[in-house]
């Protein structure tokens, strides 16, 4: 559900990367925000250069320069809500882990970009220590795929049961609540929720045919909807569906997965 229409908007914070493609990253997430009713702002951590194929290069920008686009905004503007996406160096975790601390007293998801789905590594695994140390600690909710849980729990995830466990012990690395994303899991996907006292299952429909940020798509909606006032288990439920009716939605532009574009 949309926030009702007001003069001034609440503001969402987006910090992560930048692909020009459209289809993740920072576009998408303030294109989710606005529609949503929010304001999105956003304080870029990397440039790509990818399409719907491949990611090519990419540049990460310096913690400095984070910091100062981030002080930037926050003498203008109060936030209701921060999402971090791609960071893609260990200096990056000092200067987002200053900016989780600040903003402890608003939802805050954290979506793990480890790698991209084409296969280039964004945050290299001798640094995994640096990320469950100052990002994850910081979470109100983190929302990992199964790779990503992977890399974080050290095993390998392959059933429905074992993502309840590993959701478990993300949660035990410091997260309020896990939401692991079973997509690829089966032929009956389900994602996972703890919220730190209960367990969640969320089925829903395997859908033939592949589409570019979805994760972002699902992060970004998750936050909006937890801004909105929604409980976690409800917010979740919702943010699936939404992602669910948008991945339908979405259009093969490109030679490669499908980009989304939002419908009512």
């Amino acid at each position: 559900m949309k926030n009702p229409k007001s003069a001034n908007p609440s503001i969402l914070l987006s910090v992560a990367g930048f692909d020009p493609s459209g289809g993740a990253g920072v576009l998408l997430d303030l294109k989710v925000f606005q529609y949503f009713n929010f304001l999105g702002q956003a304080v870029l951590t990397s440039l790509t250069a990818q399409n719907t194929i491949e990611v090519t290069s990419i540049h990460s920008l310096s913690a400095s320069f984070i910091q100062e686009q981030y002080e930037a905004l926050k003498k203008d503007f109060i936030f209701h809500g921060l999402k971090i996406g791609l960071l893609s160096s260990p200096e990056h975790a000092e200067v987002v882990h200053s900016i989780l601390t600040e903003m402890a007293t608003i939802p805050r998801v954290v979506d793990p970009v480890f790698k991209s789905s084409s296969g280039r590594t964004f945050w290299p695994t001798q640094y995994l220590k640096d990320y469950i140390s100052k990002i994850i600690p910081l979470a109100s909710l983190i929302t990992p795929n199964l790779e990503e849980a992977e890399i974080l729990v050290g095993y390998s995830i392959t059933s429905p049961a074992e993502m309840e466990k590993a959701a478990q012990e993300i949660v035990r690395l410091g997260a309020k609540a896990c939401l692991l994303k079973g997509g690829h899991l089966c032929d009956s996907p389900v994602d996972i929720l703890f919220d730190g006292y209960q367990v969640y299952r969320f089925p829903h429909q395997k859908i033939p045919f592949s589409t570019h940020g979805t994760g972002c798509l699902l992060s970004s909606s998750l936050l909006a909807l937890i801004a909105q006032g929604n409980n976690l288990p409800e917010a979740t439920q919702k943010a699936i569906d939404f992602t669910q009716r948008q991945i339908l939605s979405s259009l093969p532009w490109g030679r490669g997965p499908r980009i989304i574009w939002l419908k009512e």
